[in-house]
């Protein structure tokens, strides 16, 4: 195969697909983006190294409305990640980590 491969990069987005819809997650909501993190491309600026490649596209359900989102690199599909949603009407919960007896 040659580098940056159309077909590899699809035989893997498809398993990882796969993979996050068995652990509960909506494959629509999750960008797939074929990067080189030894070369850099698709990072920061996108490559001209994957010419097949046209972007990414997400769907998310935020606060009841469909929120869309879409890019080329991998810097502007993390910023496309929404913070959750937090429950500011009750109290606040802690973790307790561990009990300590002293004395």
């Amino acid at each position: 195969e040659p580098p940056y491969s159309e077909a590899r990069f699809n035989e893997i987005k498809k398993e990882v697909e796969s993979y996050v819809k068995k652990v509960g997650y909506n494959p629509k909501a999750v960008a797939f983006v074929p990067i080189s993190g030894w070369h850099g491309d698709n990072m920061i600026e996108e490559s001209s190294k994957m010419p097949w490649y046209k972007g990414w596209a997400t769907e998310k359900m935020q606060q009841k409305q469909v929120q869309k989102a879409n890019g080329k690199t991998l810097l502007e599909s993390l910023d496309a990640i929404l913070p959750p949603e937090r429950p500011t009407d009750k109290p606040l919960r802690l973790p307790l980590q561990d009990v300590y007896k002293i004395g």
